[in-house]
């Protein structure tokens, strides 16, 4: 697809989470209709797209009507089964394209792909077995974390190591799965870059957020973050020089440590993310639409902050705070529609304003 997507036209959405419920929202405002492709059911995104499809991802038939039914299709998550992705291909054109996949999906190949573009990682040893964990001890050592390589999210596949007594218990934590050890960074805080970059290869960035998380879930993100001008300019030049490298078409989340002054990248998303939500009430122009202005080759929007916003997302019984909120001036309330309250569980989230 070199031209802009037309009108009308049918944007497939890989995961029917609230990522891509927002996704829907964005699109249809822009006079797209929305295919969910979700294996759950009454996934939070059908609620508000044009179409649903309920199977599972090694669901060939389903993947291919899917796909023919689709101008372009998008994704809400990165851990999309590659045979699924090569159905889809067949028929659709795929925007991020798949080599960013490839490389967030492993977080190995991620930190040797982001340390071969000269951009600073935290130090890391690749685990796959016991004796490659005693080695790393004397490399990496402690305290680090010991995660997944693969389907780690909100904390899940980790493991944390204060001294090499730790080391027995975190690897058999990963129950055999392959993994990688990373040293702490001891670091000021985090930040994140939510950047877009369109088929032509222009670049749009937001503002940097800062980050607080809370039992390895996002709690807060806060715009303007604590960073000083050349600290701001080096975090969206770097996240530019990823997407640039990736050719990548779409929104993308970079997360940023911030330690003694160094920009130290921690991890990359390649979609839409968490801690891009104020944008829907800090900026003219969302992550949300600025990813479907992407992949349909629409110019990008002006991302420019009009507002200071306090995004905090709304986990399990933080539900039970609702109607206090809707109360709040300067409060914008974004509910996901889940009919299920649980803990750690994402409902919704909220976004304070100040001027």
């Amino acid at each position: 697809m070199t031209d802009p997507l037309p009108l009308g036209s049918t944007i497939g959405i890989l995961g029917g989470g609230q990522l891509g419920r927002m996704l829907s929202v964005a699109a249809a405002r822009l006079g797209f209709k929305c295919h969910i492709f979700e294996p759950g059911t009454k996934p939070p995104a059908g609620d508000v797209a044009h179409a649903v499809t309920t199977a599972s991802y090694e669901g060939i038939d389903a993947l291919t009507r899917f796909a023919k039914a689709c101008d372009v299709v998008t994704f809400e998550f990165e851990n999309i089964p590659t045979s699924a992705l090569d159905v889809i291909e067949a028929h659709a054109l795929i925007r991020p394209g798949r080599e960013a996949l490839r490389v967030s999906q492993d977080r190995l190949t991620e930190k040797n792909y982001l340390q071969d573009l000269g951009l600073t990682v935290a130090p890391f040893a690749d685990i796959p077995d016991a004796a490659a964990m005693t080695q790393a001890m004397n490399t990496v050592g402690t305290p680090s974390i010991l995660k997944t390589r693969r389907f780690g999210y909100d904390g899940k596949g980790q493991a944390r190591l204060k001294t090499p007594q730790d080391a027995d218990a975190a690897l058999a934590d990963m129950q055999d799965a392959p993994a990688i050890l990373e040293g702490f960074v001891d670091f000021d805080f985090e930040v994140s870059v939510i950047a877009a970059r369109g088929p032509s290869g222009d670049v749009a960035c937001f503002d940097p957020g800062e980050n607080v998380h809370r039992n390895g879930i996002l709690h807060t993100t806060t715009v303007p973050a604590r960073l000083s001008s050349a600290q701001k300019t080096d975090a969206v030049l770097l996240t530019a020089k990823i997407l640039n490298a990736l050719e990548y078409i779409g929104v993308m989340g970079v997360e940023l440590f911030v330690a003694d002054g160094q920009l130290i990248v921690n991890e990359i998303a390649p979609r839409v993310h968490n801690s891009g939500h104020w944008t829907q009430n800090g900026c003219t122009v969302d992550q949300f639409e600025q990813h479907i202005r992407a992949i349909a080759g629409w110019p990008l929007g002006d991302g420019t902050r009009h507002a200071d916003v306090v995004m905090e997302n709304l986990i399990g019984d933080d539900m039970d705070r609702v109607p206090a909120l809707a109360r709040a001036a300067d409060t914008a309330l974004h509910l996901y529609g889940k009919a299920e309250t649980k803990p750690g569980r994402k409902m919704g989230h909220v976004n304070r304003i100040s001027r």
